[in-house]
């Protein structure tokens, strides 16, 4: 495939995946119940109503589907994609009235992750990336030129920290997909994972495709593949704007007693 061709199936795709998340915003601007949905202890109302709007309109288009609220589904023949999907990351936020959620989607193909969308469902912020072709945040270019050093760095976090890394702050915001965006923009500086295998890989595909292409690093603290296509599979990832301060996060992250 030359690269004419690939960028045509990559405009194709990144399409798709934009209605996906119009049909997530319709869906829930529809939804009165943001309560728990009674299938499993973690599960929302809201996820539910988000995950059946995205197979909607992916299903019938042909496309694989991984997403954190039902099973794979396969794709239609082998040149379709499987979007890795987080209907609704962050809905214990969303369920709060908390406004930092966001849905996530991420085309994986035969090279891993190719083409990613994911939206801020409280802002409108669209992030959205192609392997290879850069990152952009509502249609514009994003990049990340600069890295503070660790003392000087804002960093997400997931989890409870076991101790201090060395920041000059950190945040427990609660959807990470948005935390890998904000690396990307220039919003935050890091992501570190606190706890480990505690992330599906519908929860950080997306917004770690868009941190790499826009200049970004990401890791898995085990030193494990980070796309893997499996429902039950768990890693622990960390993110920066920069090699340095990522290695950094990295070294010290990977002292944790827990994971000892």
């Amino acid at each position: 495939m030359d690269r004419d061709e690939e960028g045509l199936q990559a405009r194709s795709v990144l399409s798709d995946l934009h209605d996906a998340v119009d049909s997530v915003f319709l869906a829930l601007d529809n939804n009165d119940d943001w309560g728990l949905s009674g299938k499993r202890p973690d599960q929302y109302i809201s996820d539910v109503v988000a995950d059946t709007a995205i197979h909607e309109l992916l299903k019938p288009l042909g496309y694989g589907i991984l997403s954190e609220e039902s099973d794979l589904l396969s794709p239609k023949d082998a040149s379709l994609p499987t979007v890795v999907v987080d209907p609704l990351d962050g809905s214990t936020n969303a369920s709060r009235g908390l406004p930092w959620f966001s849905t996530s989607l991420c085309a994986v193909d035969e090279q891993g992750p190719w083409v990613a969308v994911v939206a801020d469902l409280v802002h409108g912020n669209r992030y959205d990336a192609v392997r290879g072709w850069g990152a952009r945040r509502n249609g514009e270019e994003i990049k990340r030129d600069g890295c503070p050093d660790l003392s000087d760095s804002i960093v997400a976090v997931s989890g409870l920290p076991e101790k201090d890394l060395g920041w000059e702050q950190f945040r427990n915001l609660g959807s990470a997909a948005l935390a890998l965006c904000s690396i990307a923009d220039g919003q935050l500086d890091a992501f570190v994972d606190c706890t480990p295998d505690a992330h599906g890989v519908w929860d950080y595909l997306g917004g770690m495709l868009i941190c790499e292409e826009a200049g970004g690093v990401v890791y898995e603290v085990k030193n494990r593949e980070l796309c893997v296509l499996d429902h039950g599979e768990r890693r622990t990832p960390l993110a920066a704007a920069g090699k340095k301060l990522g290695e950094e996060l990295l070294s010290r992250r990977q002292t944790f007693e827990v994971d000892k």
